[in-house]
């Protein structure tokens, strides 16, 4: 399935429909066309604006206070394939082709601690080091 972008306008309409929170984001969810959640992160107008104007999934960095086009540094880019909004459109699901792992542990999915009776068990192993993802040094 190929992506097409809406015109500017429509994107812009769009954007204010989006219920964002105090902090003006959005709760956005990354999906494999085959189900898999790869990761949660969030978006602010700016992000969804771009990702729907571009068709590559950018987010809003928490942390560095700015927006962060998945996989700049990486490599590990996601290509948008669909784009929905939750009942309430207060949530974003982005059903993508991911580039890699979308994970910044190296693994394919973020959501790999499993509750268990005595814990957390991990249920995937690093298929590549955040050292090599991110040139850090060890």
């Amino acid at each position: 399935m190929t992506y097409s972008a809406p015109p500017p306008e429509k994107i812009k309409a769009l954007c204010n429909t989006i219920r964002f929170d105090q902090n003006g984001l959005i709760s956005a969810i990354a999906q494999a066309p085959n189900g898999d959640i790869l990761m949660l992160a969030w978006m602010n107008e700016d992000a969804v604006a771009e990702t729907l104007a571009t068709g590559k999934v950018c987010y809003w960095s928490r942390s560095r206070q700015k927006l962060w086009r998945k996989g700049e540094t990486s490599g590990q880019q996601q290509k948008l394939i669909e784009a929905r909004l939750d009942c309430d459109r207060d949530a974003i699901l982005l059903i993508v082709e991911q580039t890699g792992v979308a994970c910044h542990t190296g693994r394919r999915s973020c959501f790999y601690h499993r509750v268990t009776p005595d814990g957390l068990e991990d249920t995937t192993s690093p298929e590549v080091s955040p050292e090599v993802l991110y040139g850090a040094k060890t």
